[in-house]
């Protein structure tokens, strides 16, 4: 075979590998959904110095997740702030009024990715985060989330269909005007997120 023949065989098989690459360059991210009895939205303030905790449940949400380039992943999550709770009857009433969240005028909260820093393994676990534009009471501020993404225990490397993520990070209550009760209540909010995601579709 001529030299010409054999360059045009090899440029056409190593065609067909890339069109044959699950995750090639310029693949489409792949789109997931929150399973909800495997996702559990907590937060924990201090009351008169004493750590209370609640919970909030997601409305809606919108998760992308690329596997051949991690950073581009994106999250658009819709909390339901009119069924937020806490082990307190009366905190929980305080919560939603008027002072801290004012769920009659805001009945959501939002969080939308702006930026993902993977960590130093090019991973989404181990010191990774997750930036983003939180609005809560019609505020919004950037605010930045330490992120884990993992594979389900057992399932194979390439198995993608099911992933836990992990989250967590602080907010300022202050910040988005939720001042009252401030003799009472700490101005700083930690959040912990835990949820499953499975491939949309």
């Amino acid at each position: 075979m001529d030299t010409y023949g054999m360059k045009r065989r090899k440029l056409l098989a190593c065609l067909s590998a890339a069109m044959l690459a699950p995750q090639g360059l310029g693949a489409a991210p792949l789109a997931y959904q929150l399973v909800p009895e495997a996702t559990d939205v907590r937060f924990t303030f201090l009351l008169s110095g004493q750590p209370q905790h609640g919970r909030i449940p997601v409305a809606a949400a919108r998760i992308l997740i690329d596997p051949a380039d991690l950073a581009r992943s994106q999250a658009d999550i819709t909390l339901d702030a009119r069924r937020a709770r806490t082990g307190l009857i009366f905190a929980t009433e305080a919560l939603k009024g008027p002072g801290i969240l004012d769920t009659a005028r805001h009945p959501h909260i939002r969080f939308r990715s702006t930026r993902v820093r993977l960590g130093p393994e090019g991973r989404l676990s181990g010191g990774s985060v997750i930036k983003g534009d939180l609005t809560l009471r019609g505020t919004t501020r950037e605010v930045t989330l330490q992120v884990a993404l993992y594979r389900r225990p057992g399932s194979a490397p390439d198995d993608l269909r099911e992933l836990d993520v992990q989250l967590s990070g602080q907010l300022s209550r202050a910040a988005y005007g939720a001042t009252g009760y401030a003799d009472l209540v700490a101005d700083r909010v930690t959040l912990a997120i835990k949820a499953r995601i499975r491939r949309a579709g």
